[in-house]
């Protein structure tokens, strides 16, 4: 991670900030012993809902529960057993259930193991991984359950995203939540709830954790990213909506400066020049990454103009214009930089009255 060594990763990362009244809410229901067997845990990406979920994991894990009331939060010290397990994948009573390996990925894996090499997280992240959490990684969870826990204790399974599941792993999993077994507790992170069978929603006290503030944003933007500039952590905390993790995408893609770009050229109006707008397009949208990343922010920049009541009709036809352009690019695979020069030259045109 540059400049900085505090991992961002959930199972590593001890640190969370902004969701103090989600921790108490779930502290206090474990003191009381009411602790509901299955927590879903929803709100927009980024905004740490898998970092509270490992926080809780890990503190159900190793809290002692003859000293209910000594705890005054779900800390738990990195240094500490269950915390070095978590985070290495060996602990055995924790089960993560995600989406799995394509099947030649797997072969990798296996392929390193069989010769004793050791694959970073970074190359593990590298590997491309299936676009569902099938049934056959439920299954894992079943044996996971069939087992004893040691010492009689909590069993937890963290389920990240529950929105990934396909209809045969959401209805496995619901037969599980169902009838869970003694002191199993179950974590489904979701980003977006709605998409859940409306069964596995009644069977879950719910955690919505709320966007971010601007200034606890800042602050982690200064934690995570200590090398950006105060003048662009606060633009960027003001861009991200709440999400953290939106943050630090928008800082490693340089997102200030690009949505600068595109707010001064559409100010250009009719008047704009065709030197400026191909060199916008050379230069910032130079990768898939570019282009998606000016796809969020010419969107933003559209939705904000609403907002502010500037050209209310125009600039609404505009964000639907170019939400087609987009769709139409993706799905025909044309090109890329064209449909970026064709939405500025559209707003440039018909959102400056």
């Amino acid at each position: 991670m540059s400049g900085t060594e505090t991992s961002l990763a959930p199972k590593d990362n001890a640190f969370l900030l902004g969701h103090e009244e989600a921790e108490r809410m779930f502290l206090t229901a474990w003191q009381k012993k009411s602790l509901h067997q299955a927590w879903l845990i929803s709100g927009l990406k980024g905004i740490g809902k898998a970092t509270f979920a490992y926080k809780a994991a890990r503190f159900v894990l190793s809290a002692d529960e003859s000293k209910r009331e000594s705890y005054t939060s779900l800390d738990v010290a990195p240094d500490s057993e269950v915390f070095r397990q978590i985070s290495g994948g060996s602990q055995p009573d924790f089960k993560l259930l995600e989406r799995g390996y394509l099947k030649t990925e797997r072969q990798k894996i296996a392929k390193a193991v069989r010769e004793g090499n050791y694959m970073s997280d970074e190359e593990l992240g590298e590997l491309k991984k299936s676009s569902v959490i099938a049934v056959d990684d439920v299954r894992q969870i079943n044996e996971f359950l069939a087992k004893k826990s040691a010492n009689g204790r909590w069993r937890v399974v963290l389920i990240d995203s529950a929105d990934e599941m396909n209809t045969a792993s959401a209805n496995a999993i619901l037969k599980i939540l169902e009838e869970p077994p003694h002191k199993t507790l179950m974590l489904l992170v979701s980003h977006n709830s709605a998409r859940l069978l409306p069964t596995i929603r009644s069977r879950c006290a719910k955690l919505a954790l709320k966007p971010l503030r601007d200034n606890v944003v800042a602050s982690l933007l200064r934690r995570y990213r200590p090398e950006t500039g105060e003048k662009e952590v606060q633009k960027i905390a003001a861009l991200a909506e709440g999400s953290i993790g939106k943050a630090i995408d928008y800082v490693d893609g340089n997102a200030a400066a690009v949505y600068e770009k595109i707010k001064n050229l559409a100010a250009q109006g009719h008047c704009f020049a065709v030197a400026d707008m191909l060199k916008f397009c050379h230069e910032t949208v130079d990768s898939d990454r570019d282009y998606e990343l000016f796809k969020e922010l010419v969107l933003k920049y559209l939705a904000e103009e609403v907002k502010a009541l500037r050209h209310i009709e125009e600039n609404t036809t505009a964000f639907d214009k170019a939400v087609r352009i987009f769709t139409e690019t993706d799905n025909l695979n044309l090109d890329k930089k064209q449909a970026v020069m064709n939405v500025m030259v559209m707003i440039c045109r018909e959102c400056q009255g």
